[in-house]
């Protein structure tokens, strides 16, 4: 069968046993809905509160954390069994109440799409449910009706348009006909007979009959693309995989060292099996998903008062690392709104983007305070414009809504800043009759009565007017249109379309005495030429500093559109992202590429226009394949499939359809693009944290290894007894590391370049300085075990109690260290971070008890110290805070420390 659009009603209505008065009786209608099924599309299964808190439980190190639990359940050490399990608790739960938190407010945001529709059903008028159409069914439209499937269209009145931004892309309505058309292979956006689901009506009334439904419509196409592609894993997911994993193998294969060298020393099998257990379990950082969880969970809530809603927490990080962002630009990086820019009449052009109307009735004009009457055909020409329209300026709680025709919609706005208001000229000159706008005329005529004078007031495609004018007003005197006239005005109208604008003329033509018949041969000849008026959907005043921003990160803006390529490359070039090296390419550009070049060029393109869904999938994945993090922004449903095929899809809350949302990663609650700015500083601050308590973690866990591992080689008694292992891993890896991760975020975060994709959590100079730090801990802790033991002479216990409160205390001191790698603790503000101070303090109070209070001494085998004792205590736990200090001061803009910022 030939495609819908090439058919004439009359067959389309025989090939679905329809009749176009009278509609499907009621058996056939039955019959439909067997046949073709309800009209909605697949949806997606909505996750419950039991798989959202099941999926918590995935990740490696969970796993291995519970393992640990396992096994100190095993040997009896119960406390360390609770807290291992009391964290993977916590991360879970963590992780379910902000994932499920975001589901909710997701289903909150969604709108009902269409859900009654006015359909003819063996003659009769009703109202029916959208998801119980079939094909074959005839249903009535009007303006602000949505589209409830893909339909022909029957008949329609004149001014009938649909917007279908959301589909296509184009941000200008669409005016619709009812003639067939030839090309079987249309693109989409020019099916001028066709009206589409997930579309709306602008203007006008007209009838359609049913043709494709469900998943066979258009939008039923794009759902199928979306079901096709597979979720991946975010970056931050993929390395702290791998990070727990590396981590977990170089622990093990430490711990079995000492192992083996404290056998070969002539200790107890157990002993040793017990500490080599519990430095196992200590080693392993199982306070890292919980903290992650919070840093990431804390991070959203930020986010959400910046109009961000995240809908998976690690997406709070992966825009924080991304290197491109593919823009929509309707509605995006542009108001989605027409606006004229440029008029031209009397041989002067007037740039009326600065006008704005005041009470005495003036307007601004380069910059200069003039009086409107000073420019009669500035003002005739805004005057036409509003006279020939079709559209509403209407004031509500004093602001103004536009009621029709966004083109339509922006002259009266022109013409209202010079104080012409639509209502106002209609009492001036009352309406007689219209000649709509059509395809093949190009233009529109309303004839108006005014001082006994009929007068017809005509706007259109600029050649095609100019072509039925013979006169035109200068300087106030209608005079004949001489040669140069028109040269001048052709010429004007390229000098405006290749700034990307939309131009219409203006002429009208007065009659001494009304026409007998008025019709477009009588009426539209004979013109006396008016103007031009240059239009354009401007973008939005805020973008172009939020673009700039991501310039100075290293991000590149990809504008991805169904608009024209030289409407796109304006709007791309005044928002700062299209240069001189810049390409600006279409979908048949596209079509005409493979993949491997587009891979080869995507770097350098910044514009692409007229693409389709397919178009934005391939551009998507060719900056993938290059390495890059993609991010992908869009509301409409043409951008559902690329949003969830970037590695991180940003939906508008506000215009974005139900199908972009649920396949994004968060929604822009606001739809505006510094929110997603805002975004990307928040997601870079957030790994920053999260790398700082990583980088903690590790260097103290390195330094408790150090210690053992050290003590072994030299053939000391252990400094350290399996509880007290336990118990400073504790006191240290939980509120201090939780305290670094809501460190406020440093000021150069945005003046930096976007990571490397595959960089990994622990760089080289971050993995060098991680090591120095514990060896500072480790030689710290040894030396207060060796003072005391072989030095004074004291007991074991005595000593091991030097030992155990060196090597928690100076890991607190440390954390002190952590806040910024390369900045001086007293440059970033001793108390910018107060959870940091609070957890310092608690945490040195638990440790204090578990040396002071007697039933704590017995259970950890500590004893009391003198007061040489603690002041040695006190000078070697601070000792890695000043040794710190003291590195970055000497190397802070050296090259070992550039791999830390």
């Amino acid at each position: 069968m030939k495609p819908f659009w090439t058919l004439s009603v009359e067959q389309i209505a025989e090939e679905l046993q329809t009749n176009l008065q009278q509609g499907l009786t009621e058996e056939q209608y039955q019959k439909h809905l067997r046949q073709y099924g309800p009209n909605q599309l697949p949806g997606k299964k909505g996750r419950t509160p039991l798989s959202i808190f099941l999926s918590q439980f995935q990740e490696f190190i969970v796993w291995v954390l519970a393992a640990a639990a396992l096994v100190s359940g095993f040997l009896g050490e119960w406390v360390d069994t609770g807290a291992i399990l009391a964290i993977i608790v916590l991360n879970a739960v963590l992780g379910f109440v902000q994932e499920y938190r975001a589901e909710k407010s997701l289903a909150a945001l969604k709108k009902l799409s269409s859900p009654v529709s006015r359909v003819i059903r063996g003659g009769q008028h009703q109202n029916a449910v959208s998801t119980d159409l079939v094909p074959g069914d005839l249903v009535e439209l009007e303006a602000g009706d949505r589209i409830p499937a893909d339909s022909r269209l029957v008949w329609t009145t004149s001014n009938f348009s649909t917007q279908e931004a959301s589909l296509t892309g184009e941000s200008a309505p669409v005016t619709k006909i009812t003639t067939p058309l030839e090309k079987e292979d249309c693109p989409l956006a020019d099916r001028a007979n066709m009206v589409f689901l997930g579309t709306s009506a602008v203007s006008g009334k007209a009838r359609a009959i049913i043709c494709q439904t469900g998943q066979q419509t258009e939008l039923g196409n794009i759902a199928g693309m979306l079901q096709a592609i597979e979720e991946d894993r975010t970056p931050l997911q993929r390395r702290l995989e791998e990070f727990g994993k590396w981590i977990v193998y170089v622990c093990f294969v430490l711990v079995g060292i000492i192992f083996v060298l404290n056998l070969l020393r002539g200790g107890k099998i157990i002993d040793v099996f017990l500490t080599s257990v519990s430095l196992a379990v200590a080693a392993i950082p199982e306070g890292l998903p919980a903290v992650v969880t919070v840093a990431l969970a804390l991070g959203m809530q930020r986010m959400l008062k910046r109009h961000v809603l995240i809908r998976k927490l690690p997406a709070v990080e992966t825009l924080g690392c991304a290197t491109v962002i593919c823009s929509d630009k309707t509605g995006t990086l542009t108001r989605n709104e027409m606006t004229v820019q440029a008029v031209f009449a009397n041989g002067s052009l007037f740039d009326v983007t600065g006008i704005g109307y005041q009470p005495q009735g003036e307007f601004k004009l380069n910059q200069t305070t003039v009086n409107p009457d000073s420019y009669p055909e500035l003002k005739k020409t805004l005057l036409c414009g509003v006279l020939c329209n079709g559209a509403q300026l209407v004031e509500k709680d004093g602001c103004f809504a536009i009621l029709g025709d966004p083109t339509e919609g922006s002259l009266l706005t022109a013409a209202a800043k010079v104080n012409l208001w639509k209502k106002q000229q209609e009492q001036l000159y009352p309406f007689l009759e219209e000649l709509p706008f059509d395809s093949d005329r190009k233009c529109m005529t309303v004839i108006r009565k005014a001082d006994g004078k009929v007068i017809a007031y005509v706007k259109g495609a600029p050649d095609v007017l100019l072509s039925k004018c013979t006169h035109i007003e200068e300087n106030g005197k209608v005079v004949a249109l001489e040669p140069g006239h028109r040269q001048r005005i052709l010429a004007m109208n390229n000098q405006l379309t290749g700034r990307a604008l939309r131009v219409l003329a203006v002429a009208f033509r007065t009659f001494e005495n009304a026409p007998p018949d008025y019709n477009a041969d009588a009426v539209e000849q004979q013109l006396i030429w008016v103007g031009l008026l240059g239009m354009i959907d401007p973008p939005r005043q805020e973008v172009k500093a939020a673009v700039a921003e991501c310039t100075q990160a290293g991000i590149k803006t990809v504008m991805i559109t169904g608009d024209h390529k030289n409407t796109a490359a304006a709007v791309a070039r005044e928002l700062g992202f299209f240069t001189e090296q810049s390409i600006a390419l279409t979908g048949e550009d596209l079509d005409r590429m493979s993949q491997e070049q587009l891979e080869e060029q995507v770097q350098h393109i910044a514009v692409y226009a007229r693409v389709s869904p397919e178009h934005k999938l391939r551009i998507v994945k060719a900056w993938r394949k290059r390495g890059d993090v993609a991010a992908m922004t869009g509301d409409g449903v043409n951008d559902a499939p690329a949003v969830k095929e970037a590695d991180i899809g940003v939906a508008m809350g506000i215009t974005g359809t139900d199908v972009t949302k649920e396949v994004s990663d968060m929604v822009i609650t606001d739809d505006n693009f510094t929110s997603i700015v805002a975004a990307v500083r928040e997601g870079r601050g957030i790994y920053d944290n999260i790398q700082k308590f990583i980088h903690y973690l590790l260097s103290c866990n390195t330094g408790e290894i150090l210690v053992m591992f050290i003590a072994s080689i030299l053939g000391w008694p252990a400094p350290l007894l399996p509880i007290q292992i336990l118990w400073v891993n504790l006191v240290t890896d939980g509120l201090p590391a939780l305290a670094l991760g809501v460190e406020p975020m440093e000021t150069t975060i945005m003046r930096r370049p976007p990571r490397k994709p595959h960089q990994s959590l622990i760089t080289k100079s971050r993995a060098a300085l991680l090591l120095i730090q514990g060896v500072f801990i480790a030689v710290c802790c040894l030396l207060a075990f060796y003072y005391v033991l072989f030095i004074e002479k004291g007991h074991l216990a005595r000593a091991m109690t030097a030992a155990f409160l060196v090597l928690s205390c100076s890991q607190l001191f440390h954390s002190l260290n952590c806040r910024s790698m390369t900045q001086s603790l007293w440059h970033i503000g001793f108390f910018s971070n107060p959870n940091i101070i609070i957890a310092f303090l608690i945490s040195l109070l638990l440790q204090l008890a578990a040396v002071s209070v007697p039933l704590l001494q017995k259970i950890f085998r500590t004893e009391s110290l003198n007061w040489i004792e603690w002041i040695m205590v006190l000078a070697l736990s601070s000792f890695p805070l000043w040794a710190m200090e003291a590195v970055k001061y000497l190397f802070r803009k050296k090259p070992f420390l550039a791999g830390l910022e």
